[in-house]
């Protein structure tokens, strides 16, 4: 069993509220740019927008993974977004821990704010799909570590 650490070192248990998702099968650009839409609002305001992300009601910026994306005129600053439904979901599941980690410990949760959300690249998943020849063609796929940290604001 791997040993995973947070990304967010000046971890305090008195201030600090974390939650993990572990090698999510999402794609790593979504969950990334999902992360950084989050990052820095309260806790009930990220689980209302990421569903209104799952019913496309709202979308989400694409500010690093924009070369060829959808522009969206809902969007405040940026031009390009979308609608990654599977990224806000898994996302949305490690909120849910989160609230629920807030729970036991016993926080104000109309207070939590998000101060750290990342999502980074896992273990690659290699299966290779057999072609005409003897030949084959690699089929990667790449799982994410979804991480969200929050404290009383």
């Amino acid at each position: 069993m791997p040993l995973f650490r947070y990304a967010f070192q000046s971890y305090d248990p008195l201030l600090h509220i974390k939650a993990s998702g572990r090698e999510v099968d999402v794609s790593p650009k979504t969950a990334r740019e999902v992360c950084r839409a989050i990052n820095g609002m309260f806790l009930t305001d990220a689980k209302e927008y990421l569903e209104a992300v799952r019913e496309k009601e709202a979308a989400v910026p694409f500010r690093r993974f924009k070369r060829g994306g959808a522009h969206r005129s809902e969007i405040n600053g940026f031009h390009a977004g979308g609608y990654p439904v599977k990224a806000a979901s898994k996302v949305l599941e490690v909120l849910n821990n989160l609230e629920a980690n807030a729970e036991f410990k016993g926080r104000d949760l109309d207070r939590m704010k998000i101060i750290h959300a990342t999502a980074a690249r896992g273990r690659i998943i290699r299966a290779y799909t057999p072609r005409a020849q003897g030949r084959s063609s690699p089929s990667f796929n790449t799982l994410v570590h979804i991480e969200v940290v929050a404290t009383e604001a």
